[in-house]
């Protein structure tokens, strides 16, 4: 039904909007969207994981060094990206599973209104409700193609056939229009069949050369990793084909692609949280008839609010007369038609990241407000609240952490008497944190209190609030709490219905990730966690 809908769509939108000017003045667009990927790409370096779909776009376009998601959680990520705003400009859109504000208009939006048709297949802007203001449905991302199935390598991949969906909206499309069009893989978000990555990929742990310290390196976390890699390179398989698809369709000379990740790998202590691992994201960029020095390798700063502008700059739109709200962002055309590597731009010396209101799970229902600056190879961030648990709390299970293998070791380590990987992963944290990501990428060593950083500490911290004040970020006026005052989708008083003894659900975390021990901030045991009706 969503594909028949898509081709009537279509129809209706060649009869009805004949006077708009022909596709060969404009780019088609095409955006591919991992769903919870790091930088773990063979065009990395990456030594378990193999990805020739995303490594031949960035051996023909650019590989981009330092690409940023403003805040590492599925909603608000794909927010920037879709607006060219950060999080904390978009009003209720900082959050996660939200209705999304009917006044922010998203790129794909204003591209359907200037002439181009577009679509999308599988995950599209989520988890939200999206409605006019009118209260009618409104696909941000343009309409579904999602109705051709595959049947898939393990039982936690998604049966949705990306590559073939995309051809038959590439098919299905008016031949004298151009296009944009979304694939928004749900690979290789959680939860995974354990084993795969040995058992159907022909992975072994030793493949793993640089093994996150905050984590036990023992069989069961390296398998959960190589889980994840097999995810990956199912979806990698689909770049393949969708990129073989627009060769034969004679489209790919003319189509800006974009392949990244919402943001890092669905792991603890990276998904949610604002570390280097959890904002640092893959990008490559490829548009063949403007990038005509193939593998550039680009280290300027760019962030996700770059992506609308750099969309609407190549369909030829003036964002001034879009009717999209302004942006922070800049358009990324001179990097794509530079024939240089390396740092291109000056300006492109630093990005924010933050975040407010992930999942639910806390008492009221707040978040655990975050702002960020990288810049010069270090990592400055404020944690605002540090009273409250960063990841959620205990007793409801850490809910801003996806259950795991991997987060279940680290519990039971705890539950044994060794709390160390639990202190980094889930244990409260001090008010401000620097790391110099060129040393420490995984972020162990804060430096905030040491004194020979002082003056750079100070430095990124008065940039920062320079810029977000600027960004007219709330919560540098003081009225942070108007943030959390967004109503959930769903999940809303999850922390009272549970102390209460409704046990409502929390199907993306495990049974055992709830605590039945209220813990301090080291992970000290201290009383049975009050319960009506017992734990």
């Amino acid at each position: 039904m969503e594909m028949r809908f898509a081709l009537l769509f279509l129809f209706f939108f060649q009869v009805t909007f004949p006077m708009v000017s022909q596709k060969p003045d404009r780019p088609n667009v095409l955006v591919i969207i991992f769903d919870d990927a790091g930088l773990d790409m063979g065009a990395y370096g990456s030594t378990y994981v193999r990805t020739p779909g995303f490594d031949a776009i960035a051996e023909e376009g650019i590989l981009f060094n330092r690409a940023y998601t403003p805040n590492a959680k599925c909603a608000p990520s794909r927010a920037s990206i879709i607006t060219g705003r950060n999080s904390w400009q978009l009003d209720a859109a900082a959050n996660h599973v939200i209705y999304f504000p009917p006044k922010f208009k998203t790129y794909q939006e204003v591209l359907l209104e200037h002439g181009y048709v577009t679509g999308h297949t599988g995950k599209g802007y989520a988890p939200a409700v999206t409605k006019t203001a009118y209260g009618d449905d409104r696909e941000v991302v343009g309409p579904a193609y999602n109705e051709l199935k595959l049947v898939p390598p393990t039982s936690s991949i998604s049966t949705n056939d990306y590559s073939a969906n995309f051809k038959a909206f590439l098919e299905a499309a008016p031949k004298d229009r151009p296009w944009s069009f979304w694939v928004g893989s749900l690979e290789p978000h959680r939860g995974y069949e354990y084993g795969s990555g040995k058992r159907l990929g022909g992975k072994t742990e030793d493949m793993i050369k640089n093994f996150p310290p905050y984590w036990p390196d023992n069989e069961v976390t390296r398998n959960d990793l190589l889980d994840y890699a097999f995810e990956i390179e199912t979806m990698d398989a689909h770049i393949q084909k969708i990129m073989e698809a627009l060769k034969d369709a004679g489209e790919l000379e003319n189509t800006l692609v974009i392949v990244t990740s919402d943001h890092g790998m669905p792991f603890p202590r990276v998904k949610g949280d604002q570390y280097e691992n959890a904002n640092h994201v893959p990008m490559a960029i490829l548009w063949k008839e403007k990038t005509k020095v193939g593998g550039r390798k680009v280290d300027d700063y760019v962030s996700f609010i770059d992506l609308a502008p750099t969309i609407l700059e190549a369909a030829g739109v003036d964002w001034r007369s879009s009717g999209m709200h302004p942006s922070p962002g800049k358009s990324l055309m001179p990097l794509i038609t530079s024939e240089k590597s390396g740092q291109l731009d000056p300006d492109r010396d630093f990005v924010l990241v933050g975040k407010e209101r992930h999942d639910t799970g806390r008492p009221n229902d707040v978040g655990y407000p975050i702002r960020g600056i990288h810049k010069d190879n270090f990592l400055y961030v404020r944690n605002y609240e540090i009273d409250r648990w960063p990841k959620g709390n205990p007793e409801t299970g850490y809910l801003n952490t996806d259950g795991s293998p991997t987060k279940t070791e680290i519990l039971n380590l705890r539950r044994r008497g060794d709390a160390h990987y639990w202190k980094m992963n889930f244990g409260k944290r001090v008010a401000e944190e620097l790391y110099d990501i060129e040393k420490d990428p995984f972020c162990i060593d804060n430096l905030a209190a040491d004194l020979a950083f002082a003056a750079k500490k100070e430095a990124l911290k008065a940039e920062m609030e320079s810029q977000l004040r600027d960004q007219g970020d709330l919560r540098m006026m003081g009225y942070g709490p108007i943030y959390e005052q967004a109503p959930f989708v769903n999940g809303r008083n999850f922390y009272s219905d549970f102390m209460a003894g409704k046990r409502p659900k929390a199907g993306w975390v495990n049974d055992g990730d709830f605590e039945p021990y209220l813990l301090d901030g080291d992970g000290n045991e201290l009383r049975p966690v009050p319960i009506e009706g017992g734990y």
